[in-house]
């Protein structure tokens, strides 16, 4: 028998494709944007998805229609909405900006404190650590009987080929976790999308949705230097003129390298004015498609195109990478299972 796991702020379903692949077998999940949740159901048909704020929600009632009871539940796992701790909206300010969506925190801690589940794991931006929300959840968790333990991980360092520094959390009352060690070696921009076909041959609508670009964009793309090159490579009567005028955000219409990791994939990641999202040696930025594997999805994972791009490249870049969540929920399985 598997052990059971409920998934709190699933998005498009990055947590439980990791919780899954780690055996776990994932009960019910909550979320409430509805194109996440199209999305979600289309990949993970067998999960109870509750569609509501979770605010509204009973732990207790989810419990009883998914047939499991106070205690009994091996995982609850979930990534609260972090915008307001974000690195660009704290940037010059304080740990956090003032967002709803912050509190949302105490939600998680609000389903734990109700069903006791055996283990619990957080994830979130590493800003949330110097929260005070977060230390009172640490604190309140230990005092129901978790052992908890929270550090900063490279998600690269586990399986992702993509560079996204992360705050995990894992807590158990009936063992102590154990950390996963980083993998020896990271998988690569190369290993991870240079076997797919041309975007315009592809049958993939995902990987062949069009870019459209002013001929002055595509003539500065073309000029970016293959296989890791910037803007800055170029000189300064190639570069647009806003470009010339700024000193920041340097990965601006910048290439990935083929033989490293990729930048942290945003909800830009369409767009060449957001970050480094061009294609290593095509003349073009990432398909979504590219964007979602970068991400940590399986190839054939589904996305409805009718959604549209930006909401898309919304749910892949707010994801979490599923081979991270696998290797932390794996080390909490092995626990588990021993006990």
């Amino acid at each position: 028998m598997k052990l059971t796991a409920m998934d709190l702020f699933s998005g498009c379903g990055g947590l439980t494709s990791g919780l899954k692949s780690a055996g776990f077998a994932v009960v019910a999940a909550v979320e409430v944007d509805r194109k996440a949740q199209a999305t979600y159901a289309a990949n993970h048909p067998e999960v109870m998805l509750y569609g509501r704020d979770i605010k509204s929600l009973d732990p207790l009632a989810i419990a009883s229609e998914c047939g499991i009871g106070v205690g009994q539940l091996d995982l609850i796992a979930g990534c609260p909405p972090c915008q307001g701790f974000s690195r660009l909206r704290t940037r010059n300010k304080a740990v956090s900006v003032e967002d709803d969506r912050n509190n949302l925190v105490s939600e998680f801690l609000r389903f734990v404190s109700v069903l006791l589940p055996k283990t619990v794991m957080m994830e979130n931006v590493p800003s949330l650590m110097a929260d005070d929300r977060f230390d009172s959840i640490m604190k309140s968790l230990e005092v129901l009987g978790y052992k908890c333990s929270a550090t900063v991980v490279d998600a690269s360092d586990y399986g992702v080929p993509q560079r996204r520094k992360r705050m995990i959390m894992l807590g158990s009352r009936v063992h102590s976790p154990v950390w996963v060690k980083p993998a020896l070696k990271r998988k690569t921009v190369r290993e991870a999308i240079s076997s797919l076909e041309a975007p315009s041959r592809s049958k993939d609508r995902l990987h062949s949705l069009p870019e459209r670009r002013s001929e002055a964009v595509k003539q500065l793309i073309a000029l970016i230097p293959k296989n890791g090159g910037s803007r800055g490579d170029l000189p300064p009567e190639r570069q647009l003129a806003c470009h010339r005028r700024s000193n920041g955000f340097k990965d601006v219409y910048g290439r990935m390298a083929w033989d490293d990791v990729s930048p942290t994939i945003t909800s830009g990641c369409h767009n060449p004015s957001k970050g480094r999202f061009l294609h290593p040696s095509r003349n073009r930025t990432i398909t979504l498609r590219e964007a979602a594997i970068l991400q940590g999805f399986p190839k054939r994972y589904k996305f409805d195109v009718s959604h549209g791009k930006e909401a898309i490249a919304l749910m892949i870049g707010n994801a979490l990478p599923p081979p991270l969540i696998k290797a932390h929920a794996a080390s909490l399985k092995e626990g588990l299972i021993q006990v």
